[in-house]
């Protein structure tokens, strides 16, 4: 093991959280408008792998949280503190998030800003949000406290999609406009939510849909206790971990029937659907690594993985700069730098999906330089 690599760490979850900020980047940077299915959002009911990176970040922040607190507690730290702590890095998440959704404010090339249009929801305000929820939570409550804490989030928020009526549409309409989500965001955060979503007033990281967001962050905290567990041999945790996500893949694929499995909306369905495969997946990178000890082919993901908020947020601004900084053709037309070094680099050799393809790997390949020169140094950066 690199001596580099702080110690005394389950390396088995950053590694997963490595691979999981990897997708993210990839996923994210697309190098043109055409490109593989798998690398997009599904476009309302249904999933595909892209829509597996954010609840699986959610839930990394669960098992990390367990590492985290618990050992803070046996020390004898007041919960006010810890909890006090949570608040002031969930304060600083969110800020980072709303520099992410709005850099660079208008200052640079092309680049618009006005406060009437700023988003506020975004990937780093939802995490700040259930960080913050689930560290009370976990502080006040017991693992069965938990369960029952998840089972009521999931279930009342079902319950509010499917029974609150929404003016001139009524209740339980799951389209991206009428349904309940729509309503609340686009009344409550009019003119900031995200310009992309599948309807306009609707927002993917809005308000009433962090609800069953919470319960993904929960499902990976009563996994970080069982993985601290003494009692347990780390054979016997990996075997729960295959057993249990195994079992809740399944309940999430039969509670699709009634409430279809839906990243926008973060159905019910979709938070055990996604919890149950990060289970089985980090089962798979904590038998390979901390069981079996084969860390060598997971080091480039466990370095992503050591600054992975860092990392996330150089891609995100440096993307938005490719954006919005000019560049110029030979024959004078004016491009944005992404559509020049895409159209001059990547474009010529290659069909549009594998062009754009390559171009996402080229940026994840630039992330992870960044990555490694962070590693090496050893400046790992903590909020």
């Amino acid at each position: 093991m690199d001596s580099l690599i702080p110690q005394k760490r389950l390396l088995s979850l950053d590694a997963f959280r490595g691979a999981t900020i990897a997708l993210m980047v990839l996923v994210n940077d697309n190098g043109g408008d055409t490109t593989y299915a798998q690398l997009l959002h599904a476009h309302w009911h249904g999933w595909t792998m892209t829509d597996m990176i954010f609840p699986f970040f959610l839930w990394i922040v669960g098992v990390a949280m367990i590492f985290s607190f618990a050992k803070r507690i046996e020390q004898g730290e007041d919960k006010k503190k810890l909890v006090l702590h949570a608040l002031q890095r969930s304060v600083i998440l969110f800020i980072f998030g709303l520099i992410v959704n709005n850099f660079p404010f208008g200052l640079i090339g092309s680049s618009q800003f006005s406060w009437s249009t700023w988003r506020i929801p975004g990937v780093l305000q939802r995490i700040a949000i259930c960080y913050f929820i689930a560290t009370i939570i976990y502080l006040y409550s017991s693992w069965r406290g938990q369960v029952a804490w998840i089972f009521g989030l999931l279930t009342s928020y079902w319950l509010l999609v499917k029974l609150v009526p929404v003016p001139g549409y009524g209740a339980g309409l799951l389209e991206p406009k009428g349904n309940l989500l729509w309503y609340i965001d686009s009344t409550i955060l009019d003119g900031h939510t995200y310009v992309y979503a599948p309807e306009a007033g609707f927002d993917p990281e809005g308000i009433l849909s962090t609800v069953p967001a919470i319960a993904t962050t929960l499902f990976g905290i009563l996994t970080g206790t069982w993985l601290r567990r003494a009692d347990r041999t780390r054979e016997e945790k990996t075997c729960w971990m295959f057993v249990v996500g195994i079992v809740l893949v399944l309940i999430g694929t039969i509670l699709d029937m009634w409430l279809p499995i839906n990243k926008n909306m973060w159905t019910s369905s979709y938070s055990v659907f996604m919890a149950g495969w990060a289970l089985v997946i980090l089962g798979v990178f904590y038998f390979l690594v901390d069981v079996k000890g084969y860390s060598l082919w997971a080091k480039p993901f466990i370095i992503f993985g050591l600054n992975a908020i860092a990392l996330y947020m150089f891609s995100e601004l440096l993307a938005s700069l490719l954006w919005v900084i000019p560049a110029t053709a030979p024959d004078g037309s004016a491009f944005s730098l992404h559509e020049y070094i895409y159209q001059s680099w990547f474009q010529p050799w290659a069909s549009p999906v594998n062009a754009s393809l390559s171009f996402a790997i080229a940026y994840v390949l630039l992330t992870y330089l960044v990555a490694w020169v962070l590693w090496r140094r050893k400046w790992f950066f903590k909020i």
